[in-house]
């Protein structure tokens, strides 16, 4: 005699949820291994052409101007794994106004200086069913490592403009997938396609020179070569701008950008 039990409540959700990561991962998993890269190995300085006797740098501020716009709580119910609460992200505020998660680089001034790859990788890691960091900065041909710290499936969806697009699944907590950016653009978008709130923003650049505000709104561009530079401020939500900046031999100079709801 065959007997049929009926699932309700969480148990039939995680249950309808396991079947659907099953089809994804399968799905997923034919598309290819763990690392990824494009074109031909990128060509690296063997040395910093900056003097460090004469490098100055380039710091400042960035402010919101206007009421920042309300965090809300994502329904996350698609996945029971993801209990803990998760907040939006697109515009972070601290005191003060200060704004946190905006890109800032040297989009111009550098001329035909090559720079060197750093050996180390950057970490993009998701945890408790987010992207860390939001944002991030890495170079041309250096190693991007995407980590799972989840008990659950992600998959990594890359949709940028100028590189190759890529999407690969990390099916259980400890799958690492690499990857290596071969041209320079700002900015990367990731997502999740398991989860639709995830996203994350990388700034690939051919030079160091880059840095994300932080939770005071401060950010610094260390070890500049004497010059005239165009600083460009990048948020995912609010836009983009930019400052020219004269540094002199071991000079720094301070700016500041303002964004505006």
């Amino acid at each position: 005699m065959l007997r049929f039990t009926t699932r309700t409540g969480p148990a039939r959700n995680r249950a309808t949820f396991l079947v659907a990561v099953g089809m994804l991962s399968a799905l997923a998993g034919a598309c290819g291994g763990a690392s990824t890269s494009e074109g031909p190995p990128v060509a690296t300085a063997v040395t910093n052409p900056v003097d460090p006797a004469t490098a100055g740098r380039v710091t400042g501020t960035i402010t919101l101007q206007g009421t920042p716009p309300r965090r809300e709580t994502v329904k996350t119910v698609s996945d029971p794994y993801c209990t803990a609460p998760v907040l939006t992200e697109d515009v972070l505020v601290g005191d003060g106004g200060k704004l946190e998660n905006v890109f800032v680089y040297v989009r111009d001034g550098l001329g035909n200086l090559k720079f060197p790859v750093p050996a180390k990788a950057v970490a993009l890691e998701q945890e408790g069913c987010r992207y860390k960091p939001h944002v991030l900065g890495i170079q041309v041909g250096q190693t991007l490592d995407i980590i799972n710290d989840d008990d659950t499936l992600h998959n990594i969806h890359a949709v940028p403009m100028s590189n190759g697009e890529f999407n690969k699944p990390q099916q259980f907590k400890g799958f690492r997938t690499t990857h290596v950016f071969n041209t320079k653009e700002v900015m990367v978008p990731f997502k999740c396609d398991v989860h639709k709130w995830m996203s994350a923003y990388v700034g690939v650049l051919d030079h160091p020179f880059f840095a994300v505000s932080g939770k005071d709104g401060s950010f610094s561009l260390e070890g500049l070569p004497p010059g005239t530079y165009t600083i460009e401020a990048v948020h995912e939500k609010l836009g983009r701008q930019t400052q020219q900046v004269t540094i002199a031999a071991k000079g720094s100079q301070d700016i500041s950008f303002t964004f505006k709801t």
